[in-house]
C-alpha cells in the first residue's frame, strides 16, 4: 500500500467507523484506545422494536454517543445528503466492521480508501456468515482478515491476518466473542502499519485455496434445519454453529426445537434416525447416522432456553 500518510501520527489520522453490531463496538473502543481520532460513525437507522415498538438504537450508535462522536444514520448510502455530510468529514480512510455493503461513491471516498474487517481467512469463507460456515463444515481453525473494499464483495487485496484455534465443542456465539477482540487488535494493527508505511497489499489469488473456496452465504431456515441422517460430527457442527443464533431445529412432538449445545455418542445401532430417547431425568437424544446426539440446551416452541434436565422435570416424553 502507498503512504501517504507517513507524517501523521495516530491522533491526526481521521478516520470514519461503519458499523452495526456488538462485534463492531469492539474495534471502535480498541481504535480510540488506541489513541485513533475517530472524526464520525456511521450505523443503521434506530429501528422499533419490542411490544410497543419504541425505537431502538445500534450497540454502536449506543457507544459513539457515550464517547461524544459524531453518528450519521443514513436509509439509504447513495443520498446525495448522506454522501456531502460523509464527505465533510474529511476522512483519511473509512473502516467497515459488520457493515451492509457500500456503494462505490462511499468506499472509494476517502483517499485511502476503506479497510474492512471480516471474520475469516480470506478468501475462504467470503460472505455473511463466516463464523458460523466455518464451525458447520467442521473447520478447527479460523482468523481475521483486514482488507481493502472493492467492487466485488469481501475480494479486495488483504492487508493482515490473524488466525486462531476452534474448539471441538466451540459455539458460534463463543468464537464470536473472541474473535471481536482478535479482530480489534488486528485492525489497530494494520493502521499502525499504514502509518509506519510497512503494510503491503496482497491480491487474494496469492493466498492458498482460491481454486477450492468454501462461501459463508446469508443463513435461512433450511440451513437450519437437522437431518438426522448426517452423522453424529455433521449435526453436532451445525448444532454449535448456529448457536445462539439463528438456532438449529428439528421437532420433538409436532412443536419447533431450537437446539444450543449437544454432545455425540459413537455407536452402532439399528435405530431409525431421529429417534427420540430418554430417562426422563437427565438425558434427551436422537438417533443418527452413527450414533447419538444429546442434547443439553435447548428451547422448545413457546418455552425459554434452558438446560436439558431443567426442560425434562416440566415436559413428559415417552421414551422410544
Amino acid at each position: 500500500m502507498t503512504n501517504t500518510l507517513s507524517p501523521l501520527t495516530r491522533k491526526d489520522l481521521r478516520i470514519v467507523f461503519m458499523g452495526t453490531p456488538e462485534f463492531a463496538v469492539a474495534s471502535l473502543d480498541a481504535l480510540l484506545n488506541a489513541g485513533f481520532s475517530v472524526v464520525g460513525v456511521v450505523t443503521a437507522p434506530d429501528k422499533p422494536a419490542g411490544r410497543g415498538m419504541k425505537p431502538t438504537t445500534s450497540a454502536v450508535k449506543k457507544y459513539a454517543l457515550e464517547k461524544g462522536l459524531t453518528v450519521l444514520q443514513p436509509e439509504k448510502l447513495r443520498d446525495p445528503a448522506f454522501l456531502a455530510a460523509l464527505s465533510a468529514l474529511q476522512a483519511h480512510v473509512q473502516i467497515v466492521v459488520a457493515f451492509r455493503m457500500l456503494p462505490e461513491a462511499v468506499w472509494n471516498m476517502p483517499p485511502v480508501g476503506t479497510i474492512n474487517v471480516h471474520g475469516s481467512l480470506l478468501p475462504q469463507y467470503r460472505g455473511a456468515a463466516p463464523i458460523n460456515w466455518a464451525i458447520i463444515n467442521g473447520e478447527t481453525t479460523t482468523g481475521v482478515t483486514t482488507f481493502k473494499l472493492q467492487h466485488v464483495i469481501d475480494t479486495g487485496n488483504i492487508l493482515l491476518q490473524k488466525s486462531f484455534p476452534i474448539g471441538e465443542d466451540e459455539t458460534a456465539g463463543e468464537v464470536h466473542d473472541r474473535m471481536k477482540i482478535i479482530g480489534a487488535s488486528l485492525l489497530v494493527e494494520t493502521l499502525q502499519s499504514l502509518l509506519d508505511g510497512s503494510l503491503e497489499e496482497k491480491d487474494q489469488s496469492a493466498f492458498p485455496g482460491p481454486d477450492q473456496l468454501k462461501h459463508a452465504p446469508k443463513l435461512f431456515t433450511e440451513d437450519c434445519r437437522i437431518n438426522w441422517t448426517e452423522t453424529a460430527a455433521q449435526i453436532h457442527n451445525r448444532i454449535r454453529g448456529l448457536s445462539p443464533f439463528p438456532g438449529a431445529l428439528t421437532m420433538l412432538d409436532g412443536k419447533i426445537l431450537k437446539l444450543f449445545k449437544s454432545s455425540k455418542e459413537l455407536v452402532d445401532h439399528q435405530h431409525i434416525p431421529g429417534a427420540v430417547f430418554t430417562d426422563g431425568k437427565t438425558f434427551l437424544k436422537f438417533a443418527c447416522k452413527d450414533g447419538f446426539i444429546h442434547l443439553l440446551d435447548l428451547q422448545l416452541e413457546g418455552k425459554k432456553r434452558m438446560p436439558v434436565a431443567e426442560f425434562l422435570r416440566g415436559y413428559r416424553l415417552q421414551a422410544s
